[in-house]
């Protein structure tokens, strides 16, 4: 449905494309824009993919779909799998869009880091993914969803955020990443974690 009308694709792009620029211009092009760069990226991801896991469960709010949609004999697991599986591709999606970008306006380069720099990206967007996903199941039934969801979600997702941050500072500074396997292996055990979570959790979630 949203490859169709690309409802969420194109006013999440818009957002950050804008939030991308307004940035560019609020710091000092002298100083050290790399030493910033991973944490300002990240921030613009974070609160971008709130944009896309408010709709996790908004489409089904309509014409009482949640209810068909917890009758049907998949389960929650395969509820909660599809819709963290749908997110990653936006945000992946929103990723590959803005990067470019923002590599261009903050003069930084990741050459000979791509794949690390793409296993980051994987990484983080499915740690948001599955947060948003699960609490989005949680909040789906509030009247105050999107304001509830960023509330919860940015304080649980905050140590995957924290490892994403310091990956992406050290592939922008050309360091190598051998002595800082401490975070991929944290980002890996949080996604492992909030995954089984979510997929043991959704199905009470949506029937409660």
């Amino acid at each position: 449905m949203e490859f169709r009308n690309l409802e969420v694709i194109n006013s999440v792009g818009t957002f950050t494309l804008v939030v991308l620029l307004l940035f560019s211009f609020a710091f000092d092009p002298n100083t050290d824009s790399g030493a910033l760069a991973g944490g300002l990226l990240w921030v613009i991801y974070a609160f971008a993919s709130i944009l896309i896991l408010n709709r996790s469960f908004g489409r089904e709010m309509a014409n009482d779909c949640l209810t068909g949609l917890t009758a049907a004999p998949a389960g929650g697991s395969a509820v909660f799998m599809g819709k963290t599986i749908a997110n990653v591709v936006l945000l992946l999606s929103l990723e590959l869009m803005s990067l470019p970008v923002f590599v261009v306006f903050y003069d930084v380069r990741i050459a000979g880091s791509y794949a690390w720099m793409g296993a980051v990206l994987v990484l983080g967007a499915w740690a948001l993914s599955a947060t948003g996903a699960l609490f989005g199941a949680i909040t789906a039934k509030s009247g105050l969803r999107e304001l509830m969801l960023p509330v919860i979600v940015f304080p649980l997702v905050l140590p995957a955020l924290i490892a994403c941050v310091h990956l992406t500072m050290l592939l922008f500074a050309g360091e190598p990443l051998a002595d800082s396997m401490v975070w991929i292996r944290l980002l890996i055990v949080f996604n492992v974690i909030f995954t089984l979570l979510g997929a043991t959790l959704t199905d009470f979630v949506l029937t409660a």
